[in-house]
């Protein structure tokens, strides 16, 4: 335990109400977290209270009771019964800190377990500097969370990409195509490599590596020469070519945290291997596919264990930490070194 983490030396003396959400894009395992919550905080005694619509619903005080009942059967459903959404309670100069304070003063609230990935638990950290008991669970299909091995999605998002790459495999190779796959991935490939791997892609262009577009034309160039007559090509939505080798155009949107609405690498791709090569070539953009569905074993297993060790750590009084897996264990780590403080410094001055 740290100085920066906050800690009470005895479990609570008293039955603790506890709220829970779930912000950012949603996550097979969302529900696997909720249900762990609430089963091991009612084993206690403690109450627990689910805020709708991510910190949208803090803001607005709009939250429904979770029991035991409320959370049957959620266990291998997708996406999360509380809502998500992307709001930013410190946006264009707002108090945060004091707009949630009044929520949890108005519902008598003790503690809160934010589920989300960076700029759900970069409000999380922020609101511990300022003194709200918080717990987090790392969340986030592309598994780019610093102080934890993996985060749960990771694993489903894989399957269903590695799944596509199969199927695309036969379409390819009956039309002697090129396939672009783009797959999700704002500043980590993991998704992309990992079913790429498994999907048996034949170039795989992710965000750590600019990429050279004469290289990768090259590549499949030399495939045809062998007789190999179609290739499969997986891109990370993040991914960049090196500078000056390629224009790419930018939507230039940006969402409630500044990040910009990435998408459209893909179609790059699709019309410059089909100019360069002149082989017929086709893009699939999987998008939100990724995230939705029934969560893979691993995930639920995950997502449970993450569950009841925040439930136990909101108990004990750790807060300030977020849940996290190293090797086969869970473990609690402070917010303030799970590489959150890029996104920290939004809601900072």
């Amino acid at each position: 335990m740290d100085a920066g983490a906050q800690e009470h030396p005895q479990p609570a003396e008293r039955p603790l109400r506890v709220g829970l959400l779930t912000g950012g894009g949603d996550c097979p395992g969302l529900n696997a977290v909720i249900r762990a919550v609430v089963r091991r905080g009612l084993l206690d005694g403690h109450e627990l209270v689910g805020f709708l619509s991510g910190w949208a619903g803090v803001l607005a005080g709009e939250s429904r009771p979770l029991t035991r009942e409320s959370t049957a059967g959620i266990l291998p459903r997708g996406g999360t019964i509380l809502g998500t959404s992307r709001t930013n309670p410190y946006a264009d100069g707002r108090d945060g800190t004091a707009a949630v304070r009044r929520t949890l003063a108005e519902q008598h609230i003790d503690a809160l377990i934010p589920i989300g990935g960076e700029d759900t638990l970069g409000v999380a950290l922020r609101l511990h500097r300022d003194g709200v008991p918080v717990v987090g669970v790392p969340k986030t299909i592309d598994n780019d969370l610093g102080g934890t091995d993996v985060t749960f999605g990771f694993q489903t998002a894989v399957q269903i990409v590695t799944d596509a790459i199969d199927r695309l495999h036969t379409t390819a190779e009956s039309h002697n195509r090129v396939m672009v796959v783009e797959v999700m991935g704002r500043h980590a490939g993991w998704i992309a490599t990992h079913a790429g791997i498994a999907g048996g892609a034949d170039a795989i262009l992710v965000p750590e590596r600019p990429f050279d577009i004469e290289q990768v034309v090259a590549h499949l160039l030399r495939r045809h020469e062998r007789g190999v007559l179609f290739s499969i090509v997986v891109v990370a939505e993040g991914a960049v070519p090196r500078e000056g080798t390629l224009e790419v155009s930018g939507g230039g949107e940006t969402d409630a945290f500044g990040h910009p609405r990435l998408g459209g690498i893909g179609v790059t791709l699709e019309s410059q291997i089909e100019l360069r090569t002149g082989f017929e070539t086709r893009v699939t953009i999987l998008g939100h596919v990724q995230r939705g569905g029934t969560p893979v074993a691993y995930d639920r297993v995950l997502a449970t264990r993450f569950g009841a060790a925040a439930m136990e750590a909101v108990a004990a009084g750790r807060f300030g930490n977020m849940v996290a897996l190293r090797a086969t264990d869970i473990v609690e780590m402070p917010l303030g070194e799970a590489q959150l403080y890029e996104t920290a410094e939004i809601f900072f001055g």
